[in-house]
């Protein structure tokens, strides 16, 4: 990796997300199956904390991620959020956090992975919780590429490798903005919008 990407725009993207969030929406479902949007919050600032640790080298390949739920929420999880992306922006922009062996959510991997899974979580999730309360989302350019080449390489056709990371595959059409592309390779339908109540 000549250049290390910047994880503080897609950071920036999520912060601007989880301020819209109303306190009435956090019951409200998400494209992510079986969580609202409270859920992913505490999924966000917990995977968060995680990659930090992952960038630092101090994560062991003994520790795995709590369920994510609307109960684990701190009262000023906006604050709290916002702390934490600080700190993982921080993290990954040591070139060291880039390279070497590390460990995530119980899972050894390079530096180098453990970093483009942290921009496309905060990729992917961002994109969530804009759609799940609302509002526009627009990606990056740079994380949106990053994000596509990581999809790409996860295999659309073997379930096994897709159990826990994504979905399956939703058709998407090659001539649709890439975000979309990223989406559907992710399992995630761009154009999903909540249920009727």
């Amino acid at each position: 990796m000549s250049t290390i990407p910047d994880l503080e725009p897609v950071a920036n993207r999520m912060r601007e997300a989880a301020q819209g969030v109303r306190d009435d929406e956090l019951d409200a479902p998400t494209p992510c199956e079986r969580m609202p949007v409270g859920a992913l919050l505490d999924h966000v600032i917990t995977l968060c904390e995680a990659f930090r640790r992952a960038a630092d080298k101090t994560s062991t390949t003994a520790e795995t991620p709590p369920e994510p739920t609307p109960a684990n929420l701190p009262g000023a999880w906006r604050d709290e959020l916002d702390r934490r992306l600080d700190a993982l922006v921080a993290a990954w922009r040591d070139p060291a956090a880039w390279q070497g062996a590390t460990a995530v959510g119980g899972v050894e991997l390079s530096g180098e992975a453990a970093g483009t899974v942290a921009l496309n979580e905060l990729l992917l999730h961002g994109w969530d919780l804009a759609r799940a309360t609302g509002q526009a989302y627009i990606g990056d350019p740079a994380s949106v590429e990053i994000g596509h080449a990581f999809v790409s390489e996860v295999p659309a056709d073997d379930p096994a490798a897709r159990e826990g990371l994504f979905g399956p595959v939703v058709p998407v059409p090659e001539e649709a903005p890439l975000l979309d592309r990223v989406l559907g390779l992710s399992g995630r339908h761009p154009d999903w919008t909540p249920p009727p109540p």
